[in-house]
């Protein structure tokens, strides 16, 4: 042991002196050299260099430690050696390679899977799972310790990071998964969206067109993936939600909850439209859980609900996180969607009474007809009610209407009886003004006293376009600057089964 010691203890010393040899070789030829130059220059004395040139080979610490002492040489690390406002992330990563694209999913709440906190979330881009924060002892470092997995991504500033070792770092072959995360469209893209029908192809092999992909059920979420699907196809509404610049910064009051609701809004829609994704189908996770919070519990993904409800709710609540007023122009669901009818409507007189008491009563402000404009964001389409009976080949035949002759209800002729539990009122609509966007209900489930029935009526729809002119009211100084009564349908709604 002695010895051996003792030989360790000579190959030091023996180290140290090679590169200190080697130092004053270079330290020699550099001095020989400067002299050299200044007897040309006419000088005839010269100072020393005061840095050496740098060897090729590394040198142990110790003898670096010792060199510096002496004044020989002067080290530099690499981040030292950079110049000032240059970029100081790495661009070396050995564990590129351990990433798998088919296990990213960002679609899920950016929540730690441990600890269950929403601060300082990374995923791992080896298993995609998320861990909170990447200093030592954390969940993320106890993870990448443990399962050998050192390629993570900071899900709120889109960082890249090597864990254990804790340093940054930047790969042009990462891209795509920084636009997965946070899929960005520039204004020349939108412009051309509509005109461009080329299928792309996901990362997973299978082809899709953006805008028409899957979404997830969870459970129950049928009635929410419908609006979705209804509400990402109406151009302004889309263009609109797929710049973040448009609505990220609006001032808010503290604690609003509007505002969550309409970033999530905003990442689906932009996820839906994604040509790049890794797979041919979203999950509406994140956008869901802001639905639940921010409608407190009304809506859930979990218990079935009826889709208009939640269609109403949600333009609703994405106006007002858009700080959007009564006006028109106030935001752009009103822009889209936002029309004006005229409503008559008066209370129908007992039939119990005599003639007179009638004649008496229709002449009261409480049987005259009165008039007011409402703004609406959908129409609601009455369908007839399906035969009680058999028709003569004693089959029940499901019947058929045009979609012409459940609009009528809107042609200010048409009457309907609204019954309440103390009288019954009878309406007329007359549309005044109609939306770039139109949205149709089709009113198909009923209640009654023992259970819910849906009428089967098929209603046909036309191909070509429809026609709202005969709807509208033309009246002197009415519809000046109206858009046309010509619309393509492009696509329709009803409720769940």
């Amino acid at each position: 042991m002695i010895d051996l010691s003792l030989n360790r203890e000579k190959l030091r010393i023996d180290t140290w002196a090679i590169h200190t040899n080697l130092h004053q070789v270079v330290y020699s030829m550099d001095s020989k050299q400067s002299s050299e130059a200044e007897g040309q220059n006419g000088n005839g004395e010269g100072e020393p260099p005061t840095k050496l040139a740098k060897l090729d080979q590394p040198i142990k610490q110790e003898a670096k430690d010792e060199l510096d002492n002496n004044g020989l040489t002067e080290f530099k690390t690499e981040a030292e050696d950079r110049k000032p406002g240059t970029d100081e992330r790495s661009r070396h990563c050995p564990y590129l390679d351990t990433i798998d694209r088919n296990r990213l999913d960002f679609d899920f709440e950016k929540l730690c899977s441990v600890s269950l906190s929403h601060l300082n979330v990374y995923a791992c881009l080896v298993c995609g799972k998320y861990f909170q924060g990447r200093g030592k002892g954390t969940h993320a470092h106890t993870h990448s310790m443990a399962m050998g997995h050192y390629v993570f991504l900071n899900l709120e500033t889109h960082k890249f990071y090597c864990l254990p070792d804790d340093y940054e770092f930047v790969h042009p072959s990462l891209q795509d998964i920084i636009y997965l995360a946070n899929p960005t469209y520039s204004r020349a893209y939108i412009a051309r969206m509509d005109s461009d029908t080329r299928m792309v192809r996901a990362h997973d092999g299978n082809p899709y067109y953006p805008g028409i992909v899957g979404l997830n059920n969870l459970k129950a979420s049928d009635y929410c993936s419908v609006i979705i699907h209804i509400l990402s196809r109406a151009t302004p509404l889309r263009n609109y939600f797929l710049r973040e610049q448009n609505y990220i910064g609006l001032p808010r009051p503290p604690g609003d909850r509007a505002s969550l609701l309409v970033r999530r809004f905003g990442e689906l829609l932009r996820k839906l439209w994604n040509p790049r994704n890794f797979k041919a189908h979203v999950s509406p996770h994140e956008f869901l859980q802001a639905v639940v919070l921010c409608s407190k519990k009304r809506f859930q993904f979990t218990v079935q609900s009826d889709a208009v409800d939640f269609m109403s709710w949600l333009l609703n609540t994405l106006h007002m996180g858009l700080n959007g007023t009564k006006s028109v122009n106030s935001s752009i669901v009103n822009k889209t969607f936002r029309g004006k009818m005229r409503i008559y409507s008066h209370k129908v007189i007992p039939v119990e009474l005599t003639e007179e008491q009638r004649l008496l009563l229709a002449h009261t402000d409480e049987y005259t007809e009165k008039v007011e404009e409402s703004h609406f964001l959908f129409l609601t389409c009455d369908l007839p009610p399906p035969p009680l009976y058999p028709d003569e080949m004693k089959e029940k035949l499901i019947p058929q209407v045009p979609l012409s002759s459940i609009l009528s209800k809107f042609n200010g002729v048409a009457k309907k009886e609204y019954k309440t539990h103390k009288d019954s009122t009878m309406k007329r609509f007359q549309l005044i003004k109609l939306p770039q966007y139109i949205l149709l209900y089709v009113k198909r489930f009923v209640k009654n006293l023992f259970t819910r029935e849906k009428n089967p009526t098929i209603v046909n729809f036309p191909v070509r376009g429809v026609d709202f002119g005969d709807l509208l009211d033309r009246g002197p100084g009415l519809n000046t600057s109206s858009p046309p009564t010509t619309w393509l349908p492009t696509w329709c709604m009803t409720a769940p089964l």
